[in-house]
């Protein structure tokens, strides 16, 4: 898959699984120069659906798995689901530094910050931010090195492509320690794992300046798991996609 493609894992008559690129729009944005997004795409390329109907978004810069309604009545069922938190989703993320822990639990409400609009910043806020809960454990400490940073794909393909990350970001040392970090969100608020990591472990994920990450082609963020039962099922199905870092 080209770092611009988006690519469908799963297709059935009620729903599509898609893997998203990152530095691509869930859903158009305002203005001609951000209509190409994923579910543009996904309607070009399943024309006989009702949809797609977005269900849930993934961040700009994220990667990764989504599902998207191809009918009305698999829409509501399927963000109901969403809502009552009947979806298992996991991401993997690559975070500055080594963490001291193995695992744990993030509890830290978030809200939009006002003061920043319109950049898309959330801050924890433990009086007027809503509930936000994250498991998180560590996969792997490694050492990430220029040539190896420099060797992950990124999409180039939109307005902003090239903005926030350039493909030519300045690594700032040879060699880095990272950590390769598991989470779990019991919740989906927005940017909640890039809050979680930066003021909850006190580590941004690498490749998100906009939380004090290290420069990078890309967000080291990809929604690798996700599991739901479809509709009109009794059973899960999971669906998979490995990290491309």
């Amino acid at each position: 898959m080209s770092s611009s493609e988006v690519r469908i894992i799963h297709e059935s008559e009620r729903f599509v699984v898609i893997d998203k690129p990152s530095m691509m729009l869930s859903v158009p944005g305002r203005g001609e120069h951000k209509q190409d997004c994923v579910a543009t795409r996904v309607r070009a390329m399943i024309p006989r659906g009702s949809g797609p109907l977005t269900v849930h978004r993934l961040d700009y810069e994220t990667s990764g798995l989504m599902v998207f309604a191809l009918d009305e009545e698999s829409h509501r069922y399927l963000s109901r689901a969403f809502e009552e938190r009947r979806v298992r989703k996991v991401y993997l993320a690559l975070l500055a530094g080594w963490l001291k822990d193995d695992r744990g639990r993030i509890d830290l409400p978030l809200r939009a910050d006002i003061e920043q609009w319109p950049r898309p910043v959330h801050v924890v806020d433990h009086v007027h931010g809503k509930e936000a809960s994250t498991q998180w454990r560590v996969i792997m400490r490694e050492c990430l090195t220029r040539e190896k940073a420099k060797s992950i794909p990124v999409a180039s393909t939109g307005a902003e492509a090239g903005v926030a990350f350039p493909a030519g970001a300045s690594w700032p040392i040879d060699e880095m320690h990272v950590t390769r970090v598991r989470f779990d969100p019991l919740t989906g608020r927005s940017h909640q794992l890039r809050v979680h990591s930066a003021s909850g472990l006190g580590a941004a994920i690498v490749g998100d300046p906009l939380y004090g990450g290290l420069p990078a082609s890309r967000l080291m963020l990809h929604a690798s798991e996700l599991e739901f039962v479809p509709p009109d099922a009794a059973e899960p199905l999971a669906f998979a996609s490995p990290a491309p870092f």
